[in-house]
């Protein structure tokens, strides 16, 4: 789900110039990609109104998923500093079920996110492929996100593979994040969740 203009341009700057001092952490696959530790959205203002947008965004994102308007909290946002030549290797979310990025400064085209099935996947075995096929986001290998511009949201479910290329532009600034609901019910099976 794309939320283009979700975060306003104050928003945006205060988190850029906020959390761009505090992401220290090297990346293990990249030395050009460093983040933040796993922040709250308590631990800072800034991040209580990103969660403010965010929030109603999971509600209506998770209906899609699950079928019905849950409650949700967002469980860890964190702060990528992608540089020129840094990269993001394939990775997905464990333990939450709805992820985010929240682009906050502009995304050279190249590293765009580029969202892709499991590999050895789940897809039916027998697939329908041949040169009359019209490749769409459903159907496709990997999907490559539209170009983002600072402010937009992307949101989805966190099983799904990600990655960012190689960035051969200037800093690319994101906020990350991942949220559960607060419950779920399986014919009376039910499972809470707290954040």
């Amino acid at each position: 789900m794309r939320i283009p203009g979700a975060f306003d341009r104050t928003l945006v700057a205060g988190l850029v110039e906020h959390f761009s001092a505090h992401a220290r952490q090297l990346n293990n696959s990249s030395e050009n990609l460093s983040h933040t530790t796993l922040l709250k959205p308590s631990d800072s203002p800034l991040l209580v109104t990103a969660a403010t947008v965010v929030t109603p965004l999971l509600s209506e994102f998770g209906a899609l998923l699950f079928g019905e308007r849950l409650a949700w909290s967002l469980k860890e946002m964190w702060v990528n500093l992608l540089d020129t030549g840094g990269r993001q290797a394939m990775h997905n979310h464990a333990n939450s079920f709805i992820s985010g990025v929240a682009y906050l400064t502009p995304t050279h085209p190249d590293s765009r996110t580029v969202f892709m099935k499991s590999p050895g996947g789940t897809e039916f075995s027998f697939k329908n492929d041949h040169a009359g096929v019209v490749t769409g986001p459903y159907n496709a290998e990997k999907w490559i996100s539209p170009q983002p511009e600072p402010g937009d949201i992307v949101l989805f479910p966190s099983y799904l593979m990600h990655a960012v290329p190689p960035n051969p532009g200037e800093r690319r600034i994101t906020l990350a994040f991942n949220a559960i609901p607060s419950h779920l019910d399986s014919w009376g099976y039910k499972i809470a969740f707290s954040g």
